[in-house]
């Protein structure tokens, strides 16, 4: 059983596009129904971490306004840092999901049970399921969606916001 998903932001939580302001400002768009999707998840009494290898308050911003608490930005080896969750939190990566976009999420896609990867992430990442939509155009929403299935949990979640 899937009890915890690792989250990449640049091109999984968001488009991957950076956008700088004159005075410096980095900005970063989430979508509103990859939010609700985690929120539910994380209602059903599952745990969600981020693993980034940039830093950015907004990042910061993002995973409080969703109660994640599980936030580890500027990474470089991503599968490390999930061993160090998972021990922390009593499981194995038989009870982990992932969603990566890039090289530098390789490691931890092979370590995980399920992987997952956006419509638009790099041709050459090997995963079990390649989602329809796009990153930060509700590919952690699909993903979530598709492990609640799965875990025959659609019904709970669903009573969760009915």
């Amino acid at each position: 059983m899937i009890e915890i998903v690792f989250l990449d932001v640049d091109g999984c939580l968001t488009d991957g596009k950076i956008n700088y302001g004159n005075d410096g400002e980095l900005f970063k768009s989430f979508n509103v129904k990859d939010g609700y999707a985690i929120q539910s998840w994380l209602k059903l009494g599952k745990k969600v971490a981020i693993i980034t290898g940039r830093s950015s308050q907004i990042v910061e911003k993002r995973a409080e306004d969703l109660k994640i608490t599980h936030v580890y930005q500027g990474v470089h080896d991503k599968l490390e840092v999930a061993k160090e969750i998972l021990s922390f939190e009593g499981l194995s990566f038989e009870n982990a999901a992932a969603i990566g976009d890039d090289y530098n999420d390789y490691k931890l896609l092979n370590a995980v049970a399920w992987s997952f990867k956006p419509k638009n992430a790099i041709k050459d990442l090997e995963v079990k399921t390649k989602l329809k939509h796009k990153g930060g155009n509700g590919a952690v929403r699909e993903m979530i969606e598709i492990l609640i299935k799965n875990e025959n949990l659609f019904d709970e979640w669903s009573k969760l916001w009915l």
